[in-house]
């Protein structure tokens, strides 16, 4: 079974470089053409079904590609939801300059947790499709960090419309490819 993260396409706090985590913010128009982009990359492999997380913005790039590449557009789960920024969300650079300097905004989820409802995803995802090719949009923190756990190593922020692939080896999951670059050196 092949997987591949996408990171949901661009909204206007994307653009604005405004915290986003968990608030509910809407793909652009931008973020509509990078998940139509990201048929493209998706092309030459047997995808089958492509679930997301409920926030609508994962939720219409799910919608596009899964039109794009005529699969199955499957359910929504709440594991795969941004990290919650707590009253970080929504602020400018700036803002984040002033206040918290640290990145230590109050009601910040743990890197632990966004990691651990990560693999809860894949587990359920794994359960719930077998061997099914799926694709899961969601988002770049529990991506990144997700895959970082999964290949013991670190990578750096994951881009708005990119793919990252990866798969299922017995028990073990081995990291193929992080924002639509294959790894030099396969690790997992």
């Amino acid at each position: 079974m092949t997987l591949a993260f996408i990171r949901h396409g661009q909204t206007d706090w994307n653009l604005n470089k405004q915290l986003q985590g968990s608030s509910d913010i809407p793909l652009n128009d931008t973020g509509r053409q990078q998940a139509r982009d990201a048929v493209k990359t998706l092309e030459g492999v047997d995808w089958e079904v492509i679930v997301s997380s409920p926030l609508s913005r994962a939720r219409e790039t799910a919608s596009i590609i899964a039109a794009g590449l005529d699969i199955e557009l499957g359910p929504a789960y709440d594991e795969l939801k941004e990290r919650d920024y707590g009253q970080g969300e929504g602020a400018t650079e700036e803002i984040i300059a002033e206040r918290w300097p640290d990145h230590q905004y109050p009601g910040l989820e743990s890197l632990e947790s966004v990691v651990a409802r990560g693999e809860a995803a894949l587990e359920r995802i794994d359960a719930e499709f077998g061997n099914r090719n799926t694709l899961i949009v969601c988002h770049g923190t529990i991506i990144r960090y997700t895959l970082a756990h999964l290949a013991g190593r670190p990578f750096d922020q994951i881009r708005n419309g990119s793919v990252s692939t990866f798969e299922r080896n017995g028990e073990a999951w081995r990291v193929l490819s992080v924002n639509d670059e294959p790894l030099t050196e396969i690790v997992g």
